[in-house]
């Protein structure tokens, strides 16, 4: 496999680093190829004979089973855990469940451990790491031989430090051993040039149960007033149709040139998801699929639209993050998570690049502030926000689990997990009245007019 240019000059420093020094952290933008960096660096290392296995951690199933992939494909050699086993990929939530005898591989062992995604993993020390953090500061941090973290967006949204990372006194920026940003991506034709469609009304008149009539000159100013939540404008049917409408619009677009293009949403909840699917289906005439983090089969579901016809896949929590459909290039932005690591990890879906001529991805979202803002600061590697405070005290950290059932560690669990940006099967949005009753009810949302739009490209195309 030959390896692009940045992964060579990476791959390079990180094997000069190791002669000194046990652990390196890379900054990689979304779609760029860290997991092919990093099975390449496990290959030149038992190569030479440092290492006798690799374990590979990452914050989903998905991205485990195509880490499994990649790793085998590489390396030429089994990687799943069994006996003849080179190594296996698991999720941050099975380090949970190990039990103290899986440790033992350090003490008898050579390891490297990658650990991909790693800002789902916060601590600097026990005092404020989460529980993967916890584990990876416990049972790895002085005991591998050697590891490897990787992210594309290398904060966390709650401003706690990535656990192995270091930052700078007293800016408190971190530093990363290498960097690779989008707009070097771009230029290197690496990563597509990302399109930002933000979608606003002119004229919005909200009604309702106990809510005084009130007219608004743009969403923003919408959202501002706390007239009604950010929820309410992303399952309001006519605010989803026109964004639905658009995407479909540019996805045939696309389509004329490269027949295999698809496009994906982000939804906020199961329901949310169903009735975007159904809209997609009925109003559009799209094929489409939906994968939630509660369906047990999502990753075989993910594997079938990768390789399929479908025109659309609408996700709850797992197509977010090194999720690789390189055939998705559109995305409508429908989810309640507003934060810049979440929309990084979604915008880096349609960013993959393949073959066509086609070298742009589009991102459907609404003008509210913080997405615009967003928008701007792409220009940014590391949003200059993100920052954590050296000297400030952290309450230690929980993990919250998806899901049911908590499968053991021997298995790749499909239910995911992470303080971080997750999803959830959040109940509808609604209003309830001061007085003692039990009615519940959304303010009306009344779209006098067309919407209008506005598209923002960051990066000047070197094409």
């Amino acid at each position: 496999m030959t390896l692009r240019p940045w992964q060579e000059t990476c791959l390079a420093q990180v094997l000069e680093w190791y002669e000194h020094e046990d652990h390196f952290m890379c900054l990689a933008t979304p779609g760029a190829g860290k997991t092919i960096l990093a099975a390449n660096v496990a290959k030149k290392l038992i190569e030479a004979g440092q290492i006798d296995f690799v374990l590979g951690m990452s914050p989903s199933a998905e991205v485990a089973q195509s880490t499994t992939s990649t790793f085998r494909n590489v390396l030429g050699r089994r990687f799943d855990g069994r006996i003849g086993a080179v190594g296996a990929a698991y999720t941050y939530q099975s380090l949970l469940h190990f039990k103290p005898d899986f440790w033992e591989i350090f003490d008898r062992h050579r390891v490297l451990v990658v650990l991909d995604e790693i800002h789902h993993c916060s601590g600097s020390d026990y005092q404020n790491a989460n529980a993967w953090g916890l584990e990876i500061l416990t049972n790895i941090q002085s005991r591998a031989s050697f590891t490897l973290a990787l992210s594309g967006t290398p904060w966390r949204s709650d401003d706690l430090p990535i656990v192995l990372a270091k930052y700078s006194d007293p800016e408190g920026k971190i530093r990363c051993n290498f960097e690779y940003g989008l707009r070097q991506a771009i230029a290197d034709g690496v990563c597509r040039i990302p399109k930002i469609v933000l979608i606003d009304h002119g004229e919005v008149h909200i009604s309702g149960q106990d809510i005084e009539p009130r007219s608004f000159a743009s969403l923003s100013e919408l959202m501002k007033s706390r007239a009604v939540r950010y929820e309410d404008l992303i399952q309001d049917i006519e605010a989803i149709r026109f964004m639905l409408g658009r995407g479909c619009k540019k996805l045939a677009e696309i389509k004329r040139n490269n027949p295999k293009a698809a496009g994906f949403v982000v939804a906020s909840s199961v329901k949310h998801a169903q009735l975007i699917a159904d809209e997609l289906a009925s109003t559009f005439r799209q094929s489409v699929r939906v994968v939630t983090y509660k369906n047990p089969d999502a990753s075989i579901e993910i594997e079938e639209f990768r390789n399929s016809c479908n025109d659309w896949i609408v996700s709850v929590g797992m197509i977010s993050e090194g999720t690789d459909i390189p055939r998705l290039q559109i995305c409508c932005h429908l989810s309640v998570i507003k934060t810049e690591l979440h929309y990084r990890q979604v915008l880096g879906r349609i960013l993959r690049m393949t073959h066509d001529k086609d070298r742009t991805g589009w991102l459907f979202t609404f003008a509210e502030t913080t997405l615009v803002q967003y928008a701007h600061d792409l220009k940014y590697e590391i949003p200059e926000a993100r920052v954590i405070s050296l000297k400030a005290t952290f309450q230690p950290a929980a993990v919250e689990h998806v899901g049911n059932n908590c499968p053991s560690a021997a298995q790749m669990p499909i239910c995911v997990g992470g303080r971080n940006d997750m999803n959830r099967d959040l109940p509808a949005i609604a209003f309830t009245s001061s007085s003692n009753t039990e009615a519940v009810f959304r303010p009306q949302l009344n779209f006098v007019g067309q919407f209008r739009e506005q598209v923002i490209s960051t990066f000047t195309s070197p094409f």
